[in-house]
């Protein structure tokens, strides 16, 4: 079960408007305007501000190197502060899994950060990369099943710092809104056999369900090149969304005899506004129940797979799932891939 969640954010932030105003000229400041004003955030934080670096044309490599400089200090803050939240001690910690679509090395953030943070030198460690936004629910799902069939704790931790991979002008519409849209976040969850004496809340991890739809595989990419990743989004997204979330959850939800009725807990993905209006209109939810997804696109942007940590850790302090209600974890990624975690709380 998920017993804690800490963040980690970079200390440089800016808002929207400081965006619009660093990325416009005068043929498209119109468009730059339109695009900042409905993303639905106030503000982002990022490793690397374009405020102060112009890392648009920087290599590949200068970009992983860097971002190996600053995702460890966020990394074991995060980490130390998931440890303390629960109670944990490092010793303990049977595996580690770092999840990143932003940043790669060997030897990298897993041998560092299980070092750093006083992990012993048999942990086992798990790299989760390049996939995207929904990353953080199936590697929640492989981190589960080692707590589970080996009764010791696990740390997943997820590193983007989408800011390394601003790419080099002209920019087009997709590209204006990749720009717009993403923020650099790292998050540390912890999930143990048992909820641990003195912490209140947990989550217990009941099913897992995925699906993906190739046909429409380009709607979401991310490629390798050679001024760092190039974020592809198309505006179709929240179609496919809508086509195959009510099937898919309810699938989900029928398994365990359940409805949509019996959830009371969303935990969806901030992968952009038009993103929550599709979950939010597919599923008949209320307003109300993605409060929490739009606060967190609001505060951060959209941080990839720690996108959906930030949610789990706004809820669980503004309105924790409480023992035996049940809750969803919604996450989108290239495939195009779509992810449910049914929780119930503990």
């Amino acid at each position: 079960m998920v017993t804690g969640v800490a963040v980690a954010l970079p200390a440089i932030s800016y808002s929207q408007e400081e965006y619009a105003l660093l990325e416009g000229n005068d043929a498209k400041q119109r468009l730059i305007d339109r695009i900042a004003a409905c993303s639905g955030i106030s503000r982002r934080h990022v490793a690397v501000s374009p405020l102060l670096d112009d890392v648009k044309h920087w290599s590949t490599a200068a970009r992983m190197c860097r971002y190996q400089e600053e995702a460890l200090p966020l990394c074991k803050d995060a980490v130390a502060s998931a440890l303390t939240e629960t109670c944990t001690d490092p010793a303990d910690v049977g595996l580690i899994c770092v999840t990143s679509s932003t940043g790669y090395a060997a030897p990298g953030l897993d041998t560092r950060l299980a070092r750093d943070v006083g992990m012993p030198s048999t942990v086992q460690r798990l790299l989760v990369g390049h996939m995207g936004c929904l990353a953080a629910l199936p590697a929640l799902a492989a981190c589960a099943n080692f707590v589970r069939t080996q009764k010791r704790s696990a740390v997943l931790v997820n590193a983007e710092l989408s800011s390394l991979h601003l790419q080099p002008p002209p920019w087009d519409s997709s590209q204006q809104l990749v720009n717009a849209l993403f923020g650099d976040a790292v998050t540390a969850t912890v999930i143990q056999p048992e909820l641990p004496t003195g912490v209140g809340h947990g989550l217990k991890i009941i099913d897992v369900v995925a699906q993906t739809d190739t046909e429409h595989e380009d709607y979401m990419s991310l490629t390798v090149g050679d001024h760092g990743f190039r974020m592809g989004l198309s505006p179709r997204v929240p179609e496919v969304l809508e086509r195959h979330l009510p099937t898919m959850v309810g699938d989900l939800l029928s398994r365990h005899s359940i409805s949509l009725t019996d959830v009371d807990w969303w935990a969806v993905h901030p992968g952009g506004p038009r993103i929550l209006d599709a979950t939010e209109s597919s599923l008949g939810l209320p307003p109300e129940a993605l409060a929490a997804s739009r606060h967190v696109l609001q505060e951060h942007g959209n941080c990839a797979s720690a996108g959906l940590p930030l949610v789990v850790e706004e809820l669980q302090h503004r309105s924790p799932l409480a023992p035996e209600q049940y809750g969803l974890a919604l996450a989108f990624g290239p495939g195009l891939t779509l992810y449910a975690v049914l929780l119930l709380g503990v």
